[in-house]
């Protein structure tokens, strides 16, 4: 009997020591993880990455796991350009990246394609949940990220409602005509076929550009007018209604996310599942309110008659056909990726001012 309390006093010396020398927190980790996107926190689900994503991250992770959290955040192009963002989380150079899948026309062309069927939900909520359905329904769209760029999916990010801010007043599609106006991406098409000219630029870029004349107008989310003052220089926001696009992503690292804790894994899944929900949210809930903070801030606002729309939609009306040939005929799942997102759409209540056909 002695005997054993002696041994069981001496495991007990031994192991407190060991807990002392940190021998017994031997999976303990100070996670270090490196995020970032090109856009600044002026734009919503960057405000959100920074306020929401990596503290919500760093408290859980701290209450529920014996591991601790640091970020080293960077916005606003200090780690990663709005074009190099999706090689940045590739190469490994940041752990996480936000970024909009329209400066990466090449290899996410398929990503974009809810621009490809212009005029839908303006509900930034309804197109998170639209996007989220198509993802699962085509498992393609989530799985090219780590077949080809070495990435996860954490989250789908919704943008607001789409309209046309200029800096002249406008009635008709055919006051546009031969006017240079700014776009993204794929939503530039929705400006040619209207018979505008388009010009590829980016947000940082648009208070200069419209300053000096470079272009006259932006296919722009109030939230943009707003965060980057384009009230200073551009009077006119028309709320045209192209839509809610959600083709913005958070991605990380696949080798960096695989090295993690389990237990930390599953708390970023966790947390990038309500920060996607969130960016639906948030800019569902501000979009009325930029409305009237222009109105404030002395911008025309106004919102063009139904029949403008349907004008407008009726010159892109064999556009999302075209772009289904397209990219099927480069392996993707086009034709699938854009039927299911219609019939998804309308199931949501939504009417299209001109409903496209896909063969």
């Amino acid at each position: 009997m002695i005997k054993q309390l002696k041994q069981s006093l001496l495991t007990g010396i031994l192991a407190s020591v060991l807990g002392v020398a940190g021998w017994g927190n031997a999976q303990a980790e100070t996670i270090r993880l490196r995020i970032a996107s090109g856009h600044p926190a002026a734009n919503t689900y960057v405000n959100l990455m920074q306020n929401f994503f990596v503290p919500e991250v760093t408290k859980r992770v701290a209450q529920k796991t014996q591991h601790k959290m640091e970020f080293v955040e960077g916005y606003g192009g200090a780690m990663v350009k709005v074009a190099d963002t999706l090689e940045g989380v590739q190469s490994g150079l940041i752990d996480i990246g936000g970024y909009c899948f329209c400066f990466e026309a090449s290899n996410l062309p398929l990503h974009a394609f809810q621009v490809m069927l212009p005029f839908g939900t303006m509900s930034p909520n309804a197109s998170v949940k639209l996007a989220r359905s198509v993802y699962d329904k085509v498992p393609f769209m989530s799985k090219v990220f780590e077949d080809k760029y070495s990435q996860q999916l954490l989250a789908l990010i919704a943008d607001n409602g789409y309209n046309l801010g200029t800096t002249f007043d406008w009635n008709s599609v055919g006051d546009l005509k031969g006017r240079k106006i700014a776009g993204a991406g794929l939503n530039l098409k929705w400006l040619e076929y209207a018979g505008v000219v388009p010009v590829q630029s980016s947000l940082p870029e648009a208070y200069t550009s419209m300053q000096t004349g470079v272009y006259n107008g932006w296919i722009m989310f109030p939230s943009g007018w707003v965060n980057f003052k384009l009230n200073e220089v551009a009077k006119h926001y028309t709320e045209t209604g192209f839509g809610a696009i959600t083709w913005h992503g958070l991605t990380m690292n696949k080798n960096r996310f695989n090295k993690l804790p389990k237990e930390v894994q599953a708390i970023i899944l966790e947390v990038s599942k309500e920060y996607e929900a969130m960016t639906g949210s948030v800019n569902e809930e501000n979009y009325p309110k930029q409305l009237e903070q222009l109105k404030t801030m002395g911008v025309n606002v106004k919102k063009v008659p139904d029949s403008v729309r349907t004008d407008w939609a009726n010159s892109l009306k064999d556009w999302p056909q075209t772009m289904a040939t397209d990219l099927d005929a480069k392996g993707l799942p086009a034709t699938q990726v854009l039927k299911i997102t219609l019939q998804e759409t309308e199931k949501m209540g939504h009417k299209w001012p001109v409903r496209y056909q896909i063969k």
